[in-house]
C-alpha cells in the first residue's frame, strides 16, 4: 500500500495529519504515539507576540463536537522558535506551522522570522482571525482581505516552502475565497476552519463561554466540510486541499479523500482520544486496501468520477472555473465588488 501524499513541493509518508489547535506542542501527543510516524504535525496558530487568550470558560461541549473560544493563547513567534520548533525536530516531525495575525503586517513578520528556521515543512495561514484594521471583520470572510495575507505570508516563505491557506466555511461562496488565495500565490488550501456557533446554558441563561460565540467543531460539522473539500476541488482540481471538521475514523478520513482531499487533519477526536491519529491511519489503509486502491493518489476526487452505470458525482455547474487569457491581480480592500470573482489561472 502506497500512502505517500503531496501538498505541493512538500511530500509525506501518509496523508494523516493533526489540526492546528488539537495537537498541543506535540509534547502532550508524544505520551501516546510517535509523533514522527503521523504524515505531519500542524502547530497551534502562531502569533507574533504571548497571548494570554479569553478567560475561562472557553470551552462548552456540544452534541456531536464541542464549542471553543479561546482566544489563539500561546508564546509568541519568539518562544515558538526557541523552544517548540527545536523539540519538533529532533523528534523527526514534520511540521506545518500555522500562523496568525490582526494585521497583515503582523502576519508577515511572523512568516519573516520563520523564514530561516530550520525544520518548517509547511506554513499554514489562519484567514480565520480579526482584521483590527478592518473594523474587526475575519479576513477570511472576504476574497480580496484573504490574498492579501496568503500574498503577504507566501512573500515572505522560501520557494520550497508550501503556504496553505486555511478557510472559514462561514461565507457566501467559499469557492471564491479559495480562487482568491490561490490567484495569491497560496500552494494549497485547509478546508474547513471551525463554524461559528453559540450556546446558552440553560442554568445560568447565559451564553456557556466568555467569548459569548465560539468555534464548533467535531463530528458534527463533518458533512460541511465535505461539502466544501468538494466544491473547491471540482473548481481547483490541481490544487491540493487538507480535508479538516470531524475526522474520527478512517472512513471519515476516506470520505475526505474521495471528495478530492490530498490529507486530513484529526481535531477535535484528540481531546479525548489522544491516540486517535495513528489509529485513523490504520483504518484508512484498510478501507483503502478493501476496496482494491493500492495509493491513496488514485483515491483523491474519486467521488468526481464516473462510476458504474455512467454515474458521476454531481459538480455543481456554479463552481466551474471559466477559463481566463490573462493574469490579473487581487483587488485590495475597497475595490470594484466585480474584480471579488478570481478564476483558477489556465494551465
Amino acid at each position: 500500500m502506497n500512502l505517500t501524499t503531496r501538498l505541493g513541493d512538500l511530500e509525506l509518508p501518509n496523508p494523516v495529519m493533526t489540526a492546528s489547535g488539537c495537537g498541543g506542542t506535540g509534547r502532550e501527543l508524544a505520551q501516546f504515539f510517535d509523533v514522527a510516524k503521523l504524515g505531519a504535525f500542524v502547530t497551534t496558530s502562531v502569533m507574533l507576540q504571548p497571548r494570554a487568550g479569553r478567560p475561562t470558560p472557553r470551552v462548552a461541549e456540544t452534541p456531536s463536537g464541542m464549542l471553543t473560544a479561546l482566544g489563539l493563547p500561546g508564546p509568541g513567534v519568539e518562544t515558538f522558535l526557541d523552544h517548540d520548533l527545536p523539540w519538533l525536530v529532533e523528534q523527526g516531525a514534520r511540521t506545518i506551522v500555522s500562523v496568525g495575525g490582526n494585521s497583515v503586517a503582523e502576519y508577515a513578520s511572523v512568516a519573516r522570522r520563520l523564514h530561516d528556521a530550520p525544520g518548517v515543512s509547511a506554513v499554514e495561514v489562519n484567514v480565520a482571525c480579526s482584521n483590527t484594521e478592518d473594523r474587526g471583520l475575519m479576513f477570511a470572510s472576504r476574497p480580496a482581505a484573504a490574498a492579501e495575507v496568503v500574498r503577504a505570508v507566501r512573500a515572505h516563505t522560501p520557494p520550497g516552502v508550501p503556504v496553505l491557506a486555511k478557510l472559514s466555511p462561514d461565507v457566501t461562496d467559499i469557492v471564491t475565497v479559495a480562487l482568491a488565495c490561490v490567484d495569491a500565490g497560496a500552494d494549497g488550501l485547509s478546508l474547513i476552519n471551525t463554524l461559528v456557533g453559540l450556546v446558552i446554558d440553560p442554568q445560568t441563561m447565559r451564553p456557556a463561554v466568555t467569548g459569548v460565540s465560539g468555534g464548533l467543531s467535531g463530528p458534527a460539522i463533518r458533512p460541511i466540510a465535505v461539502r466544501c473539500v468538494y466544491q473547491v476541488h471540482a473548481a481547483l482540481p490541481r490544487t491540493p486541499i487538507v480535508g479538516v471538521g470531524g475526522v474520527a475514523t478512517g472512513l471519515d478520513a476516506l470520505e475526505f479523500i474521495l471528495a478530492g482531499a490530498s490529507a486530513v487533519a484529526v481535531g477535535t477526536t484528540l481531546f479525548h482520544d489522544p491516540s486517535a491519529a495513528p489509529r485513523i491511519l490504520r483504518e484508512l489503509e484498510d478501507a483503502l486496501a478493501e476496496r482494491r486502491i493500492d495509493r491513496v493518489a488514485d483515491a483523491v476526487g474519486l467521488a468526481h468520477k464516473a462510476m458504474a452505470g455512467g454515474r458521476a458525482g454531481r459538480i455543481p455547474r456554479q463552481i466551474r472555473p471559466e477559463p481566463r487569457t490573462a493574469p490579473r491581480s487581487i483587488p485590495g480592500p475597497g475595490a470594484d465588488t466585480a474584480e471579488d470573482n478570481p478564476k483558477e489561472p489556465t494551465p
